[in-house]
């Protein structure tokens, strides 16, 4: 790509959970191939953590981002709970909390790279608008606000505070499922303790340039304008949807990053007949939903690689305390090795290559953002679990707007027991039934389009360099 610098440098200041750290990683690589310096700050460990666990090959422009490992208050760090409201990461709101403490050295990074700039672009997360606040005092700095969940997630959510019916443009099932408020609110999903973060956010929200989103136009284009819209209060604010920020094209087989066994065992398997479930960094099963999993997935017969891990700490490197050790059936391990039926992974795993592998044919999720856009851009259809926060209403975009997945059980009983024959035949629904055919077809159709728009002349990319031309106007 061209270097069209000329003096413009960039911060990113993402939220300390992994979904949003990976992002704004992902975004801070695809800016420094225009050859603009990116400074990436936040604490000591979330910044291990985003680089420990980032799919980005080390080559790729590491040299134009720089690490700002700021001073953060000692946080505890306590185990996630299975008794947590809503399923929700209450065991993440230390970090969450402690971010305030970067409002003071943040700041202090603007002034200085500001007197060598001839621009400053502050990109934060949704949820650290209060830390990048005084960028709005410095006169040749902009904020721009990323969003890190769906566009049509955040319609919903915004039509709902508002009290406003959905536009016409929004399909007469999916406006009546939002008008009977059939999922729960923010309010009635989210803990006191993030719901007052959460507030403390939106007061500083006022100062900011534009928005950029993790979504494509052939994904969630009138979304993104409908949110658009709906946001105005008279501004001609702008928006870019330059997703997916993950890399679309993966290392051939013999140059992969990964040397995760449970690839070597995927270059083994046929196309499209492998499983892939994982529930993300954040959700906590009981030991007993543990036990219904291996159960529908043993009965179903499908080929499966199961990551089975415990939710992150809010410092994931932290020690202390007693960490929880996930039981199987007795034998299950041994069973699945001996059938040559499944991998269970209880390290971190490669999602994304295992995604982009041809082997890989479905993919039970929790629905969280950044995996959607991960199975979507690998063209991987979606058997959606969803658990807290924004998935619920990911999941609706993936089974009813978008039709590229199959849904696994009715949110409203969330709080119930899952069996293994549901979970039994919601995969060989997926994998193996007609109506699976489709949603698997949809999935490899928009997929392909997704990875196009990242091409020179594609969408993604159009509006990826207007971003670029509007901070180096």
């Amino acid at each position: 790509m061209e270097d069209v610098s000329g003096s413009v440098t960039v911060i990113m200041v993402p939220l300390p959970a992994q979904g949003h750290l990976n992002q704004l990683l992902e975004l801070a690589h695809l800016v420094a191939c225009y050859g603009i310096p990116v400074h990436y700050v936040g604490s000591a460990s979330h910044n291990r953590q985003a680089r420990f666990r980032s799919h980005v090959p080390p080559s790729s422009a590491a040299s134009d981002i720089r690490f700002h490992d700021l001073p953060t208050p000692p946080i505890p760090s306590p185990a996630p709970s299975l008794s947590s409201p809503y399923k929700f990461p209450s065991q993440l709101q230390p970090a969450f909390d402690a971010t305030s403490s970067l409002r003071g050295p943040v700041a202090s990074l603007i002034r200085s790279l500001s007197s060598g700039s001839r621009r400053v672009v502050v990109v934060h997360d949704s949820l650290m608008a209060s830390v990048v606040q005084d960028a709005a005092s410095v006169p040749n700095a902009e904020i721009y606000e990323f969003n890190p969940i769906s566009a049509f997630t955040l319609c919903w959510f915004t039509w709902e505070s508002i009290g406003m019916a959905p536009p016409p443009e929004v399909e007469v099932d999916i406006a009546e499922l939002i008008a009977s408020k059939g999922l729960p609110s923010l309010l009635d999903s989210s803990t006191d303790e993030f719901l007052k973060f959460y507030a403390s956010q939106n007061e500083c929200k006022k100062f900011h340039s534009g928005c950029i989103y993790n979504t494509c136009r052939v994904v969630e284009g009138r979304f993104v304008d409908l949110y658009a819209s709906a946001t105005a209060n008279g501004t001609a604010t702008k928006h870019w949807a330059i997703g997916p920020f993950n890399p679309v094209k993966l290392p051939e087989k013999r140059s992969r990053r990964s040397a995760h066994g449970c690839m070597e065992w995927l270059d083994k398997q046929a196309p499209s007949s492998v499983m892939y479930v994982s529930f993300g960094t954040t959700t906590v099963l009981s030991d007993e939903q543990i036990r219904e999993v291996a159960m529908g997935l043993e009965y179903s017969g499908q080929k499966f690689i199961w990551v089975l891990r415990e939710a992150d700490k809010a410092d994931i490197f932290s020690g202390g305390g007693e960490a929880r050790i996930i039981q199987l059936p007795q034998g299950f391990e041994e069973m699945v090795a001996a059938r040559d039926l499944g991998v269970v992974v209880r390290d971190w795993a490669p999602q994304l290559e295992i995604l982009g592998h041809p082997a890989t044919g479905g993919f039970l999720s929790h629905c969280g953002w950044n995996s959607c856009m991960e199975s979507i851009s690998m063209g991987v259809p979606i058997l959606a679990w969803p658990m807290h926060s924004d998935q619920p209403r990911n999941a609706v975009l993936i089974t009813r707007v978008l039709k590229i997945g199959l849904i696994v059980k009715d949110w409203m009983s969330q709080d119930d027991l899952v069996k293994s024959s549901t979970i039994e035949g919601a995969v060989k629904a997926l994998m193996v039934s007609e109506e699976g055919e489709e949603a698997r077809k949809r999935a490899a159709e928009l997929g392909a389009v997704v990875r196009g728009s990242m091409d020179e002349g594609g969408v993604s990319r159009a509006e990826l360099d207007s971003f670029i031309a509007h901070i180096y106007r």
